[in-house]
């Protein structure tokens, strides 16, 4: 079978499981806003979408071993992609036409930038002071982003995007020169270089999580676009690798990737429908007043004092 077929096949796999992680970690975020570190890690529902989150890792580890970077990141938008069904269905609800629409323009993109990124298995690898200078700058960046201000959410997304990103540059670095037979298989390279992959990969999960407080299309929809452009950036710049067919081949890649933000742009702004309210059963009178919104309600009269005939005297019952 084709590398690059493997590859592709194992990224869909691999989107599937993140996008379940996803859709777990933004109904966790949602129910406990404000749930710090420690009561995380004593949260059964949160170790299971850490579980998914390590399938899908695991999966793409093994497709970065067969397949380039600017192959195996495009395929992460298909995150997106599952995880708005997923998110519907679990809501209780249909998907929406406009989630549909931009469901299709994502698909429509990748196949564009997947044409043009087909290519041979990577070979080349980070040498210890580029990962050092990738990590470093990716690090200040995280910390540009994760500031206090307006709008966490996006900003946690991008930074949780970019680290997820690296981390993938990083694995391909330690999947490739840990096979690689020509040299020892736990050399200073893959311990340092691993070590990094933990550190970006446990950031990003928590910088995601924190990021779906403020819902799930929004965050997921910066989180999949940030993460293919940090990687692509270097396996273009640093890696050696190549979009195919030339100026063509570059100009379809443009256009596919213009084709997929914008498919993303529409399922980060399609808002969900409404939950229809429950009809509260008139003949039970606890029921329609437990069913009515504060701003139904009518005033109650002021409790004022009986006015009396004469001062001092007491109003007869």
């Amino acid at each position: 079978m084709n590398a690059t077929l493997v590859a592709v096949v194992l990224s869909l796999f691999s989107a599937a499981a993140y996008a379940a992680a996803a859709v777990a970690q933004e109904r966790l975020a949602s129910r406990n806003p404000g749930t710090g570190l420690l009561r995380l890690l004593g949260n059964g529902a949160w170790w299971s979408s850490v579980g998914l989150n390590a399938s899908a890792a695991l999966l793409h580890v093994v497709a970065l071993k067969y397949g380039p970077l600017t192959v195996v990141q495009p395929l992460g938008a298909l995150t997106l992609v599952a995880a708005v069904p997923m998110g519907a269905r679990v809501a209780g609800r249909r998907v929406s036409a406009a989630e549909w629409r931009g469901t299709a323009f994502t698909l429509a993109g990748l196949a564009a930038i997947l044409v043009t990124a087909s290519g041979p298995a990577p070979e080349d690898v980070l040498s210890v002071p580029e990962a050092v200078a990738v990590a470093g700058t990716t690090t200040a960046l995280i910390g540009l982003l994760a500031r206090p201000g307006a709008k966490p959410g996006l900003r946690h997304a991008t930074a949780s995007g970019f680290a997820s990103g690296v981390a993938s540059a990083l694995t391909q670095t330690v999947t490739v020169a840990a096979t690689d037979r020509s040299g020892p298989l736990l050399s200073v390279q893959v311990i340092g270089v691993a070590l990094l992959v933990a550190a970006f990969a446990t950031g990003g999960l928590l910088l995601s999580q924190t990021a779906y407080r403020g819902g799930l299309g929004a965050p997921l929809a910066m989180v999949t676009l940030a993460n293919p452009v940090a990687a692509a950036a270097i396996g273009l710049v640093l890696l050696g690798e190549r979009l195919q067919g030339g100026a063509a081949g570059v100009l379809l890649a443009l256009a596919g990737a213009g084709l997929a933000g914008w498919g993303v742009v529409q399922l980060s702004r399609a808002a969900p429908e409404p939950e229809p309210l429950a009809v509260p059963d008139e003949d039970h009178p606890v029921a329609v007043v437990l069913a009515l919104r504060p701003e139904t309600a009518s005033a109650e009269p002021a409790l004022l004092p009986r006015p009396t005939s004469e001062p001092g005297h007491l109003t007869a019952l």
